[in-house]
């Protein structure tokens, strides 16, 4: 059996590990949010979309979440009529990235928060661990 401090880093690892994907992921996202195809006609930059599974560790006996996939979402593109645009068709529509701006922020900041809290276990973790080797000095 696994140490419970243990298996609380394992998890909050494979927590920071998934949570960090995430972002870049979105940061990948809103850096194409504008980005058009590279010929007339030509789809831009689709967005991306990540998903995570759960998984058990056999070793240690605890679940982790670990990214199961990257993939494209199949949303229809943005079209703007904007003849001088290079990308832009005979009829002067230009194809726009699928990203929505506030849908990536929304999924930045949950994220980003996400991270945080499972960042705060490894520190509270730490601490636990740091005053079990106290307590265990201090005893003989």
């Amino acid at each position: 059996m696994i140490d419970p401090l243990e298996a609380s880093l394992k998890v909050a690892g494979s927590g920071l590990a998934a949570q960090s994907m995430r972002m870049r992921v979105v940061s990948e996202n809103l850096a194409n949010a504008q980005s058009t195809g590279s010929s007339p006609g030509a789809d831009p930059y689709a967005r991306k979309t990540i998903t995570f599974a759960s998984e058990l560790d056999r070793a240690s006996g605890v679940d982790l979440v670990k990214t199961q996939g990257v993939g494209v979402d199949k949303s229809p593109f943005r079209v703007e009529q904007d003849p001088g645009n290079p990308a832009a068709d005979a009829a002067g529509f230009v194809k726009l990235p699928n990203v929505n701006l506030i849908m990536e922020m929304a999924d930045m900041r949950e994220a980003n928060r996400s991270y945080e809290a499972n960042l705060q276990v490894v520190r509270q973790t730490r601490e636990l661990a740091s005053m079990t080797i106290d307590l265990l000095r201090s005893s003989s």
